[in-house]
């Protein structure tokens, strides 16, 4: 495809048992004229065999080989592969529908101002079955890098398609671990329009092994990464310095291993106002996140959050305020819950034990079939802990 419309990045690292049905799902869009760019990050199962295979069959396939370096590496060196004005991302894991690009494309090209496009998705497990749940993120425009925890102009990422001047205009993505793509987003959103189309565009699949699901400590450093991209971007948007992130960092990450050393290695380089809001935003994001993945906070992370967030309250609004507390004894009632007693208590202030006793016994009475359904209405995965 010498010269094709949309140039499609895929990096797959030990994907075999998924990735041959995610391209087919590409290859059978409406939209013809695009390239398929698969980047195999050192895989050690069948995938490059596979790819090998797919291409020889379809001369749209470009396969990369690389060692393994990583998403971040990945994903630039997918990108530096691409020449078409349209850059679409999509996962080894997930199933477009076949209208998808066609349908974006338009968007794009109907609306110059807008830089990326992504939309809504259906939930299915590992064996591709439906969850009966959907995702379909607000707007960017309501994002606002100064709420705790930070409201990011998230798409989904394994969905978007943005335009590829914009991309490079920004320097591509930056080693934000586990939160490569919304910081990718905050800064696009500097260069144009972001937009979440209401429109499905495929099957997004929900599992325990996805980098943010298979360990706490991978949580704890994606809710801190998350928000230090927010800082990021506030930095840039009052003309400060924008702050670095060096690859190396992972391994601190991981070395710190507790929420409050992942923290304090994410800090360095901040004055002090940013390092307590950055505890306090990461804080709230992890009791975000652990609402709805497969690993819970200990004693030690529900210490440091009730520290951090009891910190900053004073300087949050009284609806984000409003929004911590709840969190706040939310998180407490269901630590209750699974009989984890002595981190429920670590994690609330005594204060708020009557409200604590009142969600538990909620929690106690309804059953959670009713908590599912519930999540269900909301759009949110449909775990329930």
């Amino acid at each position: 495809m010498p010269n094709p419309i949309i140039d499609v990045v895929i990096p797959v690292f030990n994907g075999a048992r998924t990735v041959e049905s995610a391209v087919a799902s590409i290859q059978a869009q409406t939209l013809r004229d695009i390239r398929i760019i698969v980047v195999n990050d050192g895989s050690t199962d069948a995938t490059q065999a596979i790819m090998e295979r797919l291409a020889a069959a379809d001369d749209r396939i470009v396969l990369l080989n690389r060692p393994n370096g990583g998403i971040v590496d990945a994903l630039n060196a997918g990108l530096a592969a691409c020449t078409a004005d349209l850059i679409a991302r999509h996962d080894a894991d997930d199933l477009a529908l076949p209208d998808r690009f066609e349908r974006q494309s338009d968007w794009l090209r109907d609306h110059p101002a807008c830089c990326a496009v992504s939309g809504a998705v259906i939930h299915i497990d590992e064996a591709g079955r439906e969850l009966g749940s959907q995702s379909a993120p607000m707007s960017p425009d309501l994002a606002d890098p100064t709420s705790y925890p930070q409201q990011e102009p998230y798409l989904i990422h394994p969905f978007l398609m943005m335009r590829r001047a914009a991309v490079e205009a920004v320097g591509g993505y930056r080693y934000v671990f586990h939160s490569e793509d919304t910081d990718l987003y905050w800064r696009l959103q500097e260069m144009g329009q972001l937009t979440n189309l209401s429109q499905l565009f495929g099957y997004y699949r929900i599992h325990g092994q996805s980098v943010t699901s298979v360990s706490t400590l991978n949580g704890r450093i994606s809710a801190m990464s998350s928000q230090l991209a927010g800082l990021s971007a506030m930095r840039r948007r009052s003309g400060r310095p924008d702050l670095t992130f060096p690859k190396l960092a992972l391994t601190e990450y991981k070395q710190a291993q507790t929420l409050k050393g992942v923290v304090r290695a994410g800090s360095r380089g901040l004055d002090a106002d940013e390092a307590v809001r950055l505890a306090a935003s990461t804080s709230a994001k992890l009791l975000e996140l652990t609402g709805y993945r497969p690993y819970e906070l200990d004693g030690e992370d529900c210490s440091f959050i009730r520290a951090s967030i009891m910190q900053a309250l004073p300087l949050m609004t009284p609806a984000n305020r409003s929004l911590c507390v709840r969190m706040l004894s939310g998180t407490a009632a269901r630590l209750a819950a699974q009989g984890l007693i002595a981190a429920a208590l670590r994690m609330s202030p005594v204060r708020f034990y009557p409200v604590i006793a009142a969600r538990l016994a909620l929690r106690t009475m309804l059953p959670g079939s009713f908590r599912v359904a519930m999540r269900k209405v909301a759009g949110r995965p449909a775990l329930v802990k």
